[in-house]
């Protein structure tokens, strides 16, 4: 596939770090408007770290990278939420507030960002719930939700703003094959629709049925399976 827009996520010669620690160096790859690409490595690897930095949770110290057309090197921390209004993030652990309703989770976020007009809040609401299948759950609690469909809230939330990727760390890990399978043709869907993902991933199976490009953290290093190539067993 071919775009001719500029890459929705560019590194080079990054490296990654935690704490004190370089964990991955001399990082080099672009993600192009619309791909889809999982992220894999054992435990420890440094692929949520990887994710982190991308959008901006940890800094970058080395290299350069630029994420939805902000450049990562020089962003100050209040640009930081204008870099987040561009991406989505999904969590393995949902990061729902439970003592609030599906709706009020997702007005929060929508405040959060600039939303006033509480019209355009409420279609917007309604927008994404329905796009994810849940558009009668508005009014629910989250533990009133199976895991599936808490993660379905988590995926609405993250595209309440439109954005050009998402960053998707494990958002399978906890739920059972079915369930699972279940949110992949949902991002399979979002992708379809021009939306690039970038998904960390334990499940082979995932990888296996859905067959995309895989970016592999080993030995400090970034492997990309569109340059060279590497095992994929089980457990990578």
């Amino acid at each position: 596939m071919n775009f001719s827009s500029s890459p929705v996520v560019a590194l080079r010669d990054v490296a990654i770090y935690q704490d004190v620690n370089t964990i991955l160096s001399n990082v080099n790859f672009d993600i192009t408007k619309g791909e889809f690409v999982y992220l894999i490595g054992r435990t420890g690897s440094g692929k949520s770290s990887l994710l982190k930095t991308l959008y901006a949770d940890l800094p970058l110290l080395t290299g350069s990278a630029s994420v939805a057309e902000f450049n990562l090197s020089k962003l100050p921390r209040r640009q930081v939420p204008y870099l987040r209004r561009k991406v989505g993030i999904i969590f393995q652990d949902f990061q729902l507030l439970f003592d609030r309703t599906v709706a009020e989770n997702l007005t929060f976020v929508l405040k959060a960002t600039g939303w006033k007009d509480k019209s355009k809040v409420k279609q917007r609401i309604s927008e994404v719930l329905m796009r994810v299948g849940l558009d009668s759950a508005a009014s629910k609690m989250p533990h009133q939700l199976s895991g599936g469909e808490q993660q379905r809230i988590v995926i609405a939330r993250s595209l309440l703003n439109e954005p050009v990727i998402l960053f998707a760390d494990e958002p399978t890990g906890n739920l059972d094959p079915m369930v699972a399978d279940g949110i992949m043709k949902l991002f399979e869907e979002i992708n379809n629709s021009g939306t690039a993902i970038l998904m960390a991933t334990h499940n082979y199976e995932i990888i296996n049925r859905y067959p995309k490009r895989v970016l592999k953290c080993e030995h400090g290093k970034v492997l990309d399976s569109i340059v060279e190539q590497f095992s994929m067993t089980n457990g990578f």
